[in-house]
């Protein structure tokens, strides 16, 4: 069982907005946990893009969506969420959520992942 799934993902416009989700297979995501959007571009590696802890506190963004995305989550369905607005055609990649123990950016503190959703934005 895929102890992340994501949803949300398609083709769209620069400019536009989407909503992606992410929902815990498992259940439960426990308080001390982190939770964070990386993305794959074609021929690129996986990259942060943002993060949030379970149990509260500021979300942390990579610079080059900062302003434009936001992270959130609702307990009751453990779920989180990234929307993203003014999208760009380099926002084009795989979407993958995934969660840890560390509140980091690199992506092998984070143990479990989401097969990942697939965003393209045309110009």
């Amino acid at each position: 069982q895929v102890p992340l799934v994501e949803s949300g993902g398609g083709s769209v416009q620069a400019g536009d907005s989407l909503r992606l989700a992410c929902a815990s297979a498992s259940g439960r995501i426990y308080t001390s946990s982190v939770m964070a959007w990386f993305r794959q571009a074609p021929g690129k590696e996986r990259e942060f893009v943002a993060l949030l802890r379970w149990r509260g506190g500021s979300p942390l963004y990579a610079d080059s969506v900062k302003g434009r995305f936001t992270i959130s989550k609702d307990s009751a369905i453990n779920t989180v969420y990234l929307d993203m607005n003014s999208l760009e055609r380099e926002d084009t990649a795989i979407y993958y959520c995934a969660r840890g123990s560390q509140y980091s950016t690199d992506r092998r503190e984070y143990t479990f992942w989401g097969q990942g959703t697939q965003v393209t934005v045309a110009s």
